[in-house]
C-alpha cells in the first residue's frame, strides 16, 4: 500500500514538471522559429535589396544585372593565375587573361593582399562601372569576392593599354594621325559621359595612358576607376586629405591643396592629348627647356611659334599640320593653371567635331579657340612610381605666342 502511495506522489510530482519542461521546450522552438523567419525575411531583403540595385537599366533601357563568378571559375579561366596569363599589373593588383568554359575571353583584375585599395576603393569600382554603359568606358561583366579574394572580371581588350604603343617607337608608327585624332575624340567622348552625360558625375581622378585601353578595332575605353569620386548633380568641387593619381597628370589645384572637379580631368586630357601628338611622356626630363616636363617644353615651342618641332616625327609626312596645331592648343588650353580658364569637356568636344570638319585654310575660320595662360610643373627630382618629390612654379607668359 505504502508503494502505491509513493508512486502516486512520485506521477502527480512528475507531470507539472514535465509540463513545465514541454512548454519552455515549446516557447524556446517558437522562438527559434521566429528568430529563423526574421533572419530568412532579413535575408530575403537584402537580396532583393542587391537584386534591385543590379537590375537597374541603363541609358540604353538594357538589363545591367552583374554576375557574380565563383572563385573556382576564375581559377580555371586564369589557369591558377599563371604568369603565362599576366597582362600587367597596376597600383592596386596585377591582371590576368582568362578563358572561360564558353570560349569567351575575360580580363581579371585580382587585387593585391597589400594594395593601398581596400574593400571600400573596390566597393567604389565595382558600384560605379557597374552602372555605367558607354562604347569608351570598359565594360564590367562580373566581380568575385570570396576568402580573402576581391576581383574584377571585365571584357577582354586586345591591343592592350595605349602606352604600349604611343610610348613605343617602332608600335606608334602603326598610329597614323587620323587614328591618333579618332583615338582624342574617344577618349574625350568618354569623358564627357562620365562628367556629364550618365546618370551620375563621375570624376576619375587618374586618366593616363595606361588607363586607356584599346580594343581590337583601335577603340578607345578609359579603365580603372578605383580612384574615380561621385558627385551630385549639383556639386561641382570636392577635397581630400589623401591625393592619388600620377604625378604628371594631376592638375596644380589636385596635387597640392587636394581639390579636384571636373576641371581635374580636363587637365588630365590636356597632358594625354599632348603625349598623343608628341609620342612623349610628361615626366621626360628635356634639358633645353626651363620647366623639364612635356607641358613646359610644348608650352616654350608655343611662345616662339615652334609648336610642331616637337610633334612625334613619324607624322612629319602628314598633311594635317593645321589640325595638330590647334590639337597642340586645346592640349594647352586643358592645362592652364587655373581650372576656372580650363574648358570643359563639352567644349573640347565642340571644337575636336569642328575640326573633324573643316579643313585647310577653312580651319582657322571654323574654330574660335581662345588665348590662354599655362601653369608649368617643375619637378625638382624624376617621377618614380612611389614617390615624388616636386616643387611646382607657376607664371603666365604672354598670350602671343611669337612674344
Amino acid at each position: 500500500m505504502m508503494i502505491v502511495i509513493l508512486a502516486v506522489g512520485v506521477v502527480f510530482f512528475m507531470i507539472p514538471t514535465i509540463c513545465s519542461s514541454w512548454l519552455i521546450m515549446k516557447k524556446r522552438k517558437g522562438k527559434g522559429r521566429q528568430c529563423k523567419t526574421l533572419f530568412n525575411m532579413s535575408s530575403k531583403a537584402t537580396r532583393l535589396k542587391h537584386y534591385s540595385k543590379a537590375k537597374e537599366i541603363d541609358e540604353n533601357g538594357e538589363n545591367s544585372e552583374l554576375q557574380f563568378f565563383d572563385l573556382s571559375i576564375v581559377i580555371a579561366a586564369t589557369n591558377n593565375f599563371s604568369f603565362t596569363n599576366k597582362l600587367g599589373r597596376g597600383g592596386f593588383g596585377t591582371v590576368y587573361k582568362g578563358l572561360l568554359s564558353n570560349g569567351q575571353e575575360i580580363a581579371v583584375k585580382r587585387l593585391s593582399r597589400n594594395s593601398g585599395q581596400g574593400v571600400e576603393e573596390f566597393k567604389n569600382e565595382v558600384t560605379l562601372i557597374a552602372k555605367l554603359q558607354h562604347k569608351n568606358l570598359v565594360k564590367l561583366l562580373s566581380c568575385c569576392i570570396e576568402e580573402e579574394e576581391k576581383m574584377l572580371i571585365y571584357e577582354y581588350l586586345p591591343n592592350k593599354s595605349f602606352d604600349y604603343f604611343i610610348f613605343d617607337e617602332t608600335k606608334r608608327s602603326m598610329l597614323t594621325w587620323r587614328k591618333r585624332f579618332e583615338i582624342i575624340i574617344g577618349i574625350a567622348r568618354g569623358i564627357l559621359y562620365l562628367h556629364q552625360d550618365s546618370r551620375l558625375r563621375i570624376i576619375h581622378r587618374d586618366l593616363k595612358a595606361s588607363n586607356i585601353l584599346l580594343d581590337i578595332d583601335m577603340i578607345p575605353k578609359i579603365s580603372d576607376f578605383g580612384m574615380a569620386r561621385l558627385f551630385g548633380k549639383n556639386q561641382v568641387e570636392g577635397s581630400t586629405n589623401r591625393v592619388v593619381g600620377t604625378y604628371g597628370y594631376m592638375s596644380p589645384e589636385y596635387a597640392m591643396e587636394g581639390l579636384f572637379s571636373i576641371k581635374s580631368d580636363v587637365y588630365s586630357f590636356g597632358v594625354l592629348l599632348l603625349e598623343i601628338i608628341t609620342g612623349r611622356r610628361n615626366s621626360t626630363y628635356y634639358h633645353d627647356s626651363p620647366s623639364f616636363n612635356l607641358v613646359g617644353c610644348v608650352w616654350s615651342l608655343w611662345r616662339e611659334g615652334k609648336a610642331l618641332d616637337i610633334v612625334d616625327p613619324s607624322l612629319e609626312k602628314s598633311n594635317h599640320a593645321n589640325e595638330v596645331l590647334r590639337c597642340i592648343q586645346i592640349g594647352l588650353l586643358c592645362v592652364q593653371e587655373s581650372a576656372i580658364d580650363r574648358p570643359t569637356m563639352l567644349t573640347i568636344i565642340f571644337m575636336l567635331a569642328d575640326m573633324a570638319e573643316a579643313s585647310g585654310e577653312d580651319m582657322a575660320e571654323a574654330i574660335a579657340i581662345p588665348f590662354f595662360s599655362c601653369a608649368l610643373f617643375v619637378f625638382t627630382h624624376l617621377i618614380s612610381e612611389r614617390y615624388c618629390d616636386s616643387a611646382v612654379r607657376y607664371r603666365k607668359p604672354s598670350l602671343d605666342p611669337k612674344r
